[in-house]
């Protein structure tokens, strides 16, 4: 009798755990960054309200600053099923990560209806060589913001339509003493250096590549980089930007420290908020000038959501990087980072109180330039913030630095 109750007992035991382990929720790990676009708290709220729609997953977050993002990824590459199963990517990563099979080739996923509903430059996030290794998520690129105020006050009544414009307003600001530095940019050596950068080579007809090559020297490359380093010589530039990054920028222009600042869309809101602005009602914000009147520049500083290679959940994970790019999601968050979704930008709700930044989204998305892909982007990208940083500094000049950088970039792959 007791050897039947224990066997009993114990079977019952192990149906228990059987069923214990069958209804445990699937567990992901997900990387994301800390900085810019959404904050933690949003992706937070988003993943917690994922989980009250599909109980069976659970999602682990982790956030890192953006300038860790890239190497935890690549780290995180030989930890298996330990990894992570979905990461944040940077659009110019895509090239590095496919050679390394990293990340799992979505293309099927992605009808003719789908992109068609997509901006194009938002598809270029996840896209190499004709193959889409994730869903976009963030589209963003660099905006001009301006203090409406200043302006005012030194009897300008149109913000800039050219980058001559913007240097010539800022030395009539600096010179009727209302601010010391107009401008203010996140040129530390880090990726911001290089977005910034990007945005210039843009407005000024620049690329990165002449029949085929990476050449930093033509006309609007070298004209870029000219115009950052006479800014800082005019001293309309503030010189602590060589120092700043993207948070910095806004800090210093929602202190009422500059007229002038170059950042993504996510300052425009937090700028306005008058618990974290001194300036909040006098933000104004267009597309970054081009050359001349009417032009636009823009660079894409988008990224996507992907799914590892070694995740073991792929299936999971995606539908975790469905929800959050979804268009109803994107547009209840849109007041951080705009919606990857063209028709969101005639929805009333998306556009209520950012209207200005949503115009100016409108010219910009379509003509972003991206950053020099190549496989080896991360090197690239190093020795790219050395140049503009030894250029900035005053160690070498535009000329000799680009054409240095060329030299060594032919080595890359």
């Amino acid at each position: 009798m007791k050897r039947r109750v224990t066997l009993q007992l114990t079977g019952c035991l192990t149906a228990l755990l059987i069923s214990g382990y069958a209804s445990a929720a699937t567990e992901l790990s997900a990387l994301f960054m800390s900085q810019a676009a959404y904050s933690e708290s949003d992706v937070r709220a988003m993943t917690a309200d994922f989980e009250k729609a599909h109980p069976d997953i659970h999602i682990n977050l982790e956030f890192v600053p953006y300038e860790a993002l890239h190497d935890k990824i690549v780290a995180a590459r030989g930890a298996g099923s330990n990894g992570y199963d979905v990461v944040l990517f940077d659009d110019m990563w895509p090239a590095e990560f496919s050679k390394f099979n990293m990340l799992k080739d979505v293309t099927s996923d992605f009808t003719p209806e789908l992109k068609s509903k997509i901006f194009a430059g938002a598809l270029t996030t996840v896209t190499w060589k004709d193959k889409q290794y994730g869903m976009p998520w963030i589209l963003d690129t660099k905006y001009l913001y301006y203090n409406k105020a200043m302006l005012a006050k030194a009897g300008i009544t149109t913000p800039p339509q050219t980058w001559q414009q913007v240097m010539e307003q800022s030395q009539i600001l600096k010179q009727k003493g209302i601010v010391k530095y107009p401008l203010v940019w996140s040129w530390s050596q880090a990726e911001a250096l290089v977005c910034d950068y990007t945005t210039m080579v843009s407005a000024f007809k620049g690329d990165f590549t002449t029949n085929g090559k990476l050449d930093f020297t033509n006309a609007g490359a070298l004209k870029a980089v000219s115009f950052m380093k006479d800014s800082l010589d005019k001293g309309v530039t503030n010189p602590n930007s060589r120092e700043y990054l993207e948070e910095d920028v806004r800090k210093v222009f929602s202190n009422g420290d500059a007229a002038f600042a170059l950042n993504w869309t996510y300052m425009y809101n937090m700028a306005n908020d008058p618990k974290q602005s001194k300036v909040a009602g006098d933000v104004g914000i267009i597309a970054a000038p081009g050359d001349a009147p009417g032009e636009v520049a823009s660079m894409n500083g988008s990224m996507g959501l992907g799914v590892t290679q070694t995740s073991s959940h792929p299936d999971q994970a995606w539908q975790y990087i469905s929800y959050l790019t979804s268009q109803p999601v994107q547009n209840k968050y849109a007041r951080l980072s705009l919606p990857i979704w063209k028709s969101s930008y005639q929805d009333p709700a998306v556009r209520k109180d950012q209207e200005a930044l949503i115009d100016a989204a409108d010219k910009a998305l379509n003509v972003m330039l991206m950053r020099p892909i190549i496989p080896d982007y991360s090197r690239l990208s190093n020795m790219l913030q050395q140049h503009l940083q030894q250029i900035l500094q005053g160690q070498e000049t535009p000329e000799a630095g680009m054409q240095t950088l060329t030299k060594s970039a032919a080595r890359l792959r």
